[in-house]
């Protein structure tokens, strides 16, 4: 049989019986590879195994860690070696060391020994940079401005809508800065770092040259509890005599004016820069140029810059090489010192944003003399590069949209107007440029042009370019589908356009971090990309954002409070709890339960005070659910259902939490209440005689059966009316945000996958095929993709996990943290031919593949060294199954454990197995 597998691993494997030895390989530091900006709180070291023998286990460990890399062959050199440690671990390995310092490159590396005593050479060398270790280290680092925005003007927090009532405040355009210092090198460098931030965001220079491509950094916060710098190694960029260190900031969200398209106005202050350079030299001397008095500013081209409005660039106002050596800086005033936020100085440790992606016009329009329509053929997050010939002075602008109207021309009402981006002309005869302080989501621009000359097509070039965080891809999936294939790629637009410093909803009209969706797509997310940096830095700003009394609002940062459930809706603030606990079930982060533990008692406190008789009344509920009216709040499913089920799971998991943590009275409070909500729950909403959850929505049968409140004695009957209801509602979903991941786990949990196959390969009725048949390239914020809302959202992207934990049926086993045990129960479908795809978890890649071809199924899978997996393999009349032509009851590398529900269970090392099983 030739079976068509393809694994896009990052690891390749090739598995046999050898004898050769572990190596360890892709280590990192607070999962990143060679971060810079590293405090003592973040040394925590990791690495993967690989290994050609299959079942590897790793049984001990051993670091070496040195201020150079020659030290690590010196053992008085080295800062830390605590020998050879008994530990299968691999991550979250903590620095015992000694102290480090700020600004220094280290050095280490690891080598292991498996579970016969084989000795693994030492790894290849890895480094990292640390950041700013001491708060204090700040304080001969100023903030410094063009100009203060006085108390009198200042909007904070923010106002919601247009703001037309606050008189003269917020009406002014900030003066977008350009920041310069001259200063002198006259000894060889050693190694020299950049820590800079600049708010709301900025780009930095040494000599000319960026000092990164990261674009609207640092990531936004809550400035006043958080202010996040970068780190940079810039030792290759400067230069003996000369040197100049320049930056232009940008507003963010501190300062956002009524002028154009605004969700809110906010007037926190004008842009503001603090940096610090820090050089050591060859003989051992150290130097910093840090951000005071001495610097000099002055506008910059930039006239209008809004991160939802769009942006203003007028190049005739350029002044060529101000960034560089040997400019005539005599004309800028020198900078003013002002009082920064008053919040911590921390390393950015999440991966930046950056331009990911380039798409080229695939259609352009001819609209009247002056305009263009250009269609880029897939609607994302991002900007546009422009480039151009004309006179001095002629003005270019360009409307982006996700969708046309119906005379075909940008329709920005669902998603922010008027956004646009401007260009001014300075006459040359090719001119290139792009925003840096802004961006939006669309698949479409109008390009306008203001000219004394006809304009020429040719003369304008504009390309989209994609920006969203840069977090890596782990993981990839296919099959045999096309529908799912093009669903796939459709949530995946949806993920990467809300890529950000944040979680956003959309990429246009509000681009804040709503809460509900981290953790009911985080799953979908974590198959796909490296989320560990970014959900640590959702944490901090839940743990920034909660109110004294105990609540986390809906969206944090918080910028603007918002009202009624859209500030305060369980399913939305509970992901205090919930991503906590996520983020330990899936990377093994115990240190993040403890860090949050507080937050996490005082949201539950708080919930408790609202309840009554143990259940909870209020919020938003099932979200864009499918029911009569207009999507929005809950229409099919009562929002107490919703709001206490997740008051329940809130309990359950922090009950967990408080064991593992040690708390033990605080664990049996939690479980008592979590039994004392079910208990309500059930009286409430539970029809014990036809054994149906309140109005038999989808959502009140899903949520209750994933979050285990239905009692054993009824729980097949329930789920059997869950089908049942699916089927007669012609296998249409109906259920939104907040039910539809519940209903996706319900149904797999029971064994309804094919069901869950025949609700979603369709494009006849509201859904992911609905809409990709109604021309949507990313996931839209309603399921009849719907003209008057968001065309680019993640909210409802729930079957991607379904795509990895179904058809793929890669998950990890119950119990089990971070996969160090592994679950492989692929759904074989009934009108699918073959599935196949691969995730890096934090072991290594587990690659799953399966194809129907001759009445035989074949299953080819790959585990991890350091792990096991149990494998589920259908289990047929007269089938039997085959490893590498060995019968599996014979094979010395695979031990059948049980059967189960129509599978046969196999237990398995690490290493690649593919599997026949005869489907006669």
């Amino acid at each position: 049989m030739g079976i068509r597998f393809s694994f896009l691993c990052l690891l390749v494997l090739t598995m046999g019986n050898g004898l050769a030895s572990p190596v360890p390989v892709d280590l990192r530091v607070d999962k990143r590879a060679e971060p810079l900006g590293i405090t003592m709180e973040q040394l925590h070291f990791e690495w993967v195994v690989q290994s050609s023998r299959r079942g590897t286990m790793q049984r001990a460990w051993q670091i070496k860690l040195a201020a150079t890399e020659e030290g690590l062959e010196k053992e008085a050199a080295l800062i830390w070696n605590p020998g050879k440690v008994w530990s299968d671990e691999q991550h979250f390995i903590d620095y015992r060391g000694a102290p480090l310092s700020s600004g220094q490159r280290y050095f280490w590396k690891v080598r292991v020994w498996d579970q016969s005593g084989n000795m693994s050479a030492w790894s290849a060398t890895a480094s990292f940079v640390t950041g700013i270790i001491h708060t204090a280290e700040w304080e001969d680092s100023n903030w410094i401005a063009y100009e203060a925005l006085p108390d009198a003007l200042r909007v904070l927090p923010g106002v919601h809508g247009g703001g037309d009532h606050l008189g003269e405040k917020a009406v002014k355009r900030a003066i977008i800065p350009l920041f310069r210092k001259s200063f002198t090198i006259s000894k060889s460098i050693e190694e020299a770092y950049l820590f800079i931030s600049g708010l709301g965001h900025y780009e930095a220079y040494l000599n000319g040259e960026r000092a990164s491509d990261d674009f609207l950094a640092p990531g936004w916060t809550a400035y006043e509890k958080r202010c996040l710098y970068n780190t940079y190694a810039v030792k290759d960029k400067l230069q003996r005599g000369e040197n100049v260190i320049g930056a232009i900031v940008g507003t963010g969200f501190r300062y956002i004016n009524r002028e154009r398209y605004r969700k809110l106005v906010r007037a926190e202050a004008y842009p503001m820069l603090r940096a610090k350079l820090l050089i050591r030299y060859e003989d051992g001397s150290v130097e910093t140029i840090s951000t005071d008095s001495t610097w000099h500013t002055d506008p910059s081209p930039v006239t209008f810059s809004s991160i939802y409005g769009g942006e203003d660039y007028d190049a005739g106002l350029e002044q060529v090489g101000w960034h560089n050596t040997g400019f005539d800086a005599s004309h800028w005033k020198n900078v003013i010192l002002v009082d920064g936020p008053q919040g911590e100085m921390s390393p950015q440790t999440d991966y930046p944003l950056k331009v990911m992606e380039a798409f080229e016009a695939q259609h352009t329009t001819r609209i009247g003399k002056d305009s263009l329509l250009i269609d880029f053929g897939q609607n994302a997050s991002g900007i546009v590069r422009l480039e151009v010939s004309g006179s001095k002075g002629d003005k270019i602008r360009i409307f982006p949209a996700e969708v046309l109207d119906n005379g075909g021309l940008p329709y920005q009402k669902a998603s922010g107007a008027p956004y646009y981006f401007e260009y001014v002309l300075r006459g040359e005869e090719s001119e290139c440029w792009q925003p840096s302080f802004t961006y939006y989501g669309f698949r479409y621009a109008l390009v306008t042009v203001e000219s004394a000359l006809p304009m020429e097509e040719s003369n304008i070039q504009l390309t989209m370019l994609h920006t969203r965080n840069s977090a890596p891809d782990v993981g990839s999936f296919t099959c045999s589908n096309l529908l799912f294939n093009q669903i796939n790629e459709l949530i995946r637009w949806g993920i990467k356009s809300n890529l950000a410093s944040v979680a956003t909803d959309c990429p246009h009209r509000e681009k804040l971090g709503w809460l509900e969706q981290t953790h009911l797509i985080g799953a979908s997310m974590r198959y796909n990309f490296d989320i560990y940096n970014l959900y640590h830095k959702i944490v901090d700003d839940m743990i920034a954002g909660q109110l004294e009394n105990g609540l986390v609002p809906d969206i944090v940062p918080e910028y603007v409070p918002f009202e009624g459930g859209f500030r305060d809706s369980p399913e939305w603030g509970s992901a205090a709890i919930i991503i906590p606990w996520y983020l330990y079930q899936w990377y093994g982060d115990r240190s993040v339960l403890e860090r949050t533990y507080p937050m996490m008692t005082r949201y539950m406190a708080y919930l408790q005070r609202k309840s009554e008789n143990d259940l909870l009344d209020h919020g938003l509920g099932d979200w864009f659910d499918l029911g009569p009216d207009d999507p929005g709040v809950s229409q099919l499913t009562p929002i107490g259902l919703t709001a206490s089920a997740i008051y329940f799971y809130d309990a359950k998991l922090l009950a967990q939490v408080a064991s593992l943590l040690g708390h033990e009275g605080d664990s049996k409070q939690y479980g008592a209440l979590a039994d004392r909500i079910r208990q309500a729950f059930n009286g409430t909403y539970f029809d014990a005689k036809r054994a149906v959850y309140s109005t038999g929505s989808q959502t009140s049968f899903a949520m209750p059966l994933y979050m285990d409140m239905v009692d054993d004695s009824v729980r097949k009957r329930v789920e059997g009316n869950l089908v049942d209801s699916i089927i007669g509602n012609d296998r249409a979903l109906t259920a939104g945000d907040v039910g539809y991941r519940y209903l996706l786990r319900a149904l797999e949990t029971a064994g309804a996958s094919q069901l869950i196959y025949e609700m979603n390969n369709r494009d006849d009725v509201p859904g992911y095929g609905y809409q990709i048949r109604n021309g949507a390239t990313a996931l839209t914020e309603s399921w009849a993709a719907l003209k008057y809302v968001s065309n680019n959202h993640m909210m409802l992207g729930h079957l991607m996990e379904w795509f990895y934990s179904g058809l793929l049926g890669i998950r990890s086993a119950t119990g089990s943290i971070a996969f160090k045990s592994i679950t492989i129960k692929p759904a074989i479908i009934a009108g699918m031919e073959s599935a196949s795809g691969n995730y890096q978890s934090p072991y290594g890649p587990i690659g799953v593949a399966w194809e129907k071809a001759e009445n035989v199924l074949g299953v080819r899978v790959e585990i991890p060294p350091n792990t096991t997996a149990v494998v589920y393999l259908p289990r047929y009349e007269n089938g039997q199954i085959r490893e590498s032509g060995v019968d599996v009851k014979q094979h010395q590398d695979v031990e059948v454990v049980g059967q189960d529900s129509g599978y046969t269970m196999l237990k398995v090392g690490s290493g690649a197995y593919t599997f026949n099983v005869p489907m006669d």
